[in-house]
């Protein structure tokens, strides 16, 4: 989140911040929210189906998202509200990140392209599309690895070679980093992020995979289904990266556009975050498992449980963590 603060406001968390680095109560209590709508945003609600139900919030979704909205905005909107403010008071301003991008963009009348209102809107869905896949695809494939020592030594060893022990990773090496990604897209295979997609509805009567789907039918796909289906995979429930690489060594990209599997979804309605997201969830592993050998603690081995109400590991992982690079490295 510290990056995603930054490419949006241009600062790297709320509040003060803490001298040792880790999240103050601003920032905890921010991403908390956040994962709270998005825990709502995929959960099954009969009022859906019964809207004669929405007004008494029988299950209290409705609740849950009204208070998780109204923290985010407190966090937001009071950001917004005053770069708005500049831009409309300074003849000089400059693109600084995100938000100042939405601020600035103008119709073909030389006005604002968007509304207060509608920067507040996509700023939230941004923060809501960006924090949760990387996390908990991490998460997981980190887990996987340290149960599996010999794959976890076989993207050390990649590391090692495409970038050496005298440097961090950088972006520039993402496109060499083929067996790390190929242990990102196992972990989006096997454990992804939601179990459904968002519903989406047919326009039109139309054939999808030998299947008619009426126009008006609400379409949902299950991504635990797709990614672990016998008939596409071998050994579905197996955490293999092997199965991602080319035989001719060519890139492994993250992105699935036959929907053997769920990542950025596909099609003209796909993420278009998926480099952000790529990005992200590169980086964040490949940094891991270069600056640091991992084992578990004695006596509490790494368990591989899903929590019974979402995707994400029933318990936190907790690993021993030890740095296998120079001491100068981690201080560049």
């Amino acid at each position: 989140m510290n990056i995603i603060y930054v490419l949006y406001f241009s600062n790297r968390y709320f509040g003060e911040g803490r001298e040792d680095g880790a999240p103050g109560t601003e920032e905890i209590e921010h991403v908390g929210a956040l994962f709270t709508i998005l825990k709502y945003l995929f959960a099954f609600s009969v009022s859906d189906y019964l809207p004669c139900l929405r007004a008494l919030d029988v299950d209290g979704h409705k609740r849950m998202l009204k208070n998780a909205t109204s923290i985010v905005n407190k966090y937001h909107d009071p950001i917004i509200e005053q770069r708005i403010k500049q831009w409309n008071e300074s003849t000089e301003a400059e693109i600084e990140d995100l938000l100042d991008v939405m601020i600035s963009l103008k119709d073909a009348n030389n006005k604002p392209l968007l509304t207060m209102h509608e920067i507040k809107a996509q700023i939230t869905e941004l923060m809501l599309a960006t924090v949760d896949n990387p996390s908990n695809t991490v998460e997981w494939a980190l887990a996987e690895m340290i149960k599996q020592p010999q794959i976890l030594d076989k993207g050390t060893e990649e590391l090692d070679k495409v970038v050496g022990k005298d440097r961090l990773v950088e972006e520039s090496d993402i496109p060499k980093l083929n067996y790390i990604k190929a242990c990102l897209r196992e972990a989006f295979r096997l454990h992804p992020i939601a179990p459904f997609n968002v519903p989406h509805v047919a326009m039109r009567d139309t054939v999808v995979s030998n299947y008619f789907i009426p126009k008006g039918s609400h379409v949902i796909l299950c991504r635990e289904k797709l990614g672990r289906s016998p008939k596409v995979w071998e050994e579905p429930l197996k955490f293999k990266p092997e199965r991602h690489l080319m035989d001719d060594g060519s890139d492994v990209f993250l992105t699935e556009t036959d929907l053997r599997f769920i990542t950025f979804t596909a099609g003209k309605r796909g993420c278009p975050r998926v480099v952000l997201g790529t990005t992200l969830s590169v980086m964040l592993l490949a940094r891991l498992i270069q600056g640091f050998t991992w084992i578990a603690p004695p006596h509490r081995p790494v368990e591989l449980v899903q929590s019974e109400t979402d995707p994400f590991m029933a318990h936190p992982l907790v690993v021993v963590a030890k740095p296998r690079l120079p001491i100068e490295v981690y201080l560049d």
